[in-house]
């Protein structure tokens, strides 16, 4: 299938077409396989340039498409792209920052997802940061009063001191220096002699600190030695024999038990008591007549007389 000539001519003609449109977008700086949004704003002073850059969090994410002047409102209206990955809502400002004394201004996306999301073409609204230059010049009026005003006050206090030094009286600054090196002076001295004393006993000094060195030594193995041991258990078991022995000690005397009624009843003290005493006098019948309590010792019974 042959293809006419006509056919050929069209179709570089359309080729020749696109490749001068493709060409004057690349000298323009702009591609067509660019997938980037265009948005817009505006300000009441222009301090960008096309170079400027268009940040979100320090970040470039675009630039500057075109800055132009709108003599009707006198206002700058700049237009930027960024990448159709970035969403934002309608709602997002622009912020017109300083990014360096010798650097310019950019552009900053205070990026906002609530509401509606912005599309391409969508016109934004604008803030203003204040930069230190333009802060400065602003009130640099202002500034030198103050300065004026300070190095005033300066000037009176340098006069005040000034006085203050060449004061020859009896308690001016000058005798209150030759008191003062007096006391460096003699502090100087003490410094010294306590530097002798540390010379001559330098060797005592060094034996206290080994001295000191092993008892702390000790004293480290001893703090080991009582946490091995688990004093804390120790410790513990104690109190709690002590809490039995303490209950013991108040049911004696609450005569509470067998314990506590022997120790508290006084009827039985004396009833052991007689008891006692009848004992002792039967084991003393026992010992001076034995005959009468052992028959075997004696046919005849003995009749019992008192003593």
């Amino acid at each position: 299938m042959k293809i006419s000539k006509e056919v050929k001519t069209g179709v570089l003609v359309l080729l020749g077409i696109a490749l001068f449109v493709f060409g004057f977008n690349y000298l323009k700086g702009q591609s067509l396989f660019d997938s980037s949004s265009t948005y817009h704003t505006e300000f009441n002073f222009n301090d960008l340039t096309l170079s400027s850059p268009v940040t979100v969090k320090g970040n470039v994410v675009g630039k500057i498409k075109d800055i132009v002047y709108d003599y009707k409102t006198e206002k700058t209206k700049v237009s930027f792209t960024v990448s159709d990955e970035l969403e934002f809502s309608k709602t997002t400002k622009v912020k017109l920052y300083e990014v360096g004394p010798m650097s310019g201004s950019g552009l900053a996306i205070l990026v906002n997802r609530e509401g509606a999301l912005a599309t391409s073409g969508d016109v934004l609204e604008s803030v203003v940061e204040a930069g230190l230059v333009k802060s400065l010049s602003k009130n640099f009026s202002g500034l030198s009063k103050d300065l004026d005003a300070t190095l005033r006050t300066s000037d009176t206090l340098l006069t005040n001191l000034n006085n203050l030094v060449v004061d020859d009286s009896k308690d001016g600054l000058k005798s209150t220096i030759k008191e003062l090196n007096n006391t460096l002076r003699s502090f100087k001295a003490t410094s010294n002699s306590v530097n002798n004393v540390i010379a001559k006993n330098d060797k005592n000094i060094t034996i206290i600190l080994d001295k000191f060195k092993t008892m702390s030594g000790e004293l480290a193995v001893l703090s080991k030695q009582l946490k091995d041991a688990n004093v804390g258990t120790t410790v513990t078991t104690l109190n709690q024999t002590l809490g039995k022995f303490n209950k013991i000690l108040t049911n004696l005397e609450n005569n509470k038990g067998s314990m506590g009624k022997l120790l508290n009843d006084d009827k039985l003290y004396d009833n052991l008591t007689g008891a006692s005493k009848e004992l002792e006098a039967l084991l003393r019948d026992v010992k001076l007549h034995p005959k009468r309590y052992f028959r075997i010792l004696s046919k005849k019974e003995i009749p019992y007389e008192k003593e």
